[in-house]
């Protein structure tokens, strides 16, 4: 297994609509995941989509519990939210825009469908944290970042700190 990079904002891999996986039963895809699973630990982080790490495919590796309980780890192939319920702000941050954390509002509870790490089909209902970071990652695969879903002011603001970061590493 290996940790591998992450790519941050504004890089174009993460604005490109993934494409489906159309055969995630070799041995290669089998590598992705695991390497994805470690690199979100490593991070660390609670969710990594397979954008983020540069590769356009619609697959995304979520565990709330960063770890700590084995079961908890989801790995979501192709996947569709069919059905929200509610809504929810909470603030949420992203591998890919470190050091940025801002509210963003999503319903609160989804059913989502997929296919496992082996193609078989899976359907779930998530709520809470859950929830909001297969949302999350869902919109990695769509080339949608949560920045994306502030509003106008909060994500000038987002760009004038993004610039304002920039400059300094220049300096620095």
């Amino acid at each position: 297994m290996a940790i591998l990079k992450i790519y941050t904002y504004p890089d174009e891999v993460l604005r490109r609509r993934a494409e489906p996986v159309e055969d995630g039963g070799d041995s290669a895809f089998q590598e992705l995941i695991s390497d994805m699973v470690e690199t979100m630990y490593d991070a660390p982080g609670i969710g990594l989509a397979a954008p983020q790490v540069g590769v356009s495919k619609r697959l995304c590796v979520v565990d709330i519990t960063s770890g700590e309980d084995p079961g908890a780890l989801l790995v979501l192939v192709n996947p569709e939210i069919t059905e929200t319920w509610e809504k929810d702000t909470r603030e949420e941050g992203c591998l890919s825009v470190p050091g940025f954390f801002y509210e963003v509002t999503r319903p609160s509870r989804i059913s989502v469908r997929f296919q496992d790490r082996h193609g078989q089909p899976a359907e779930l209902l998530a709520e809470g944290l859950l929830a909001r970071a297969i949302q999350h990652e869902i919109d990695h695969l769509n080339g949608v970042l949560f920045v994306d879903r502030l509003g106008l002011v909060k994500k000038e603001l987002f760009k004038r700190r993004y610039r304002q970061n920039l400059s300094e590493a220049v300096v620095s």
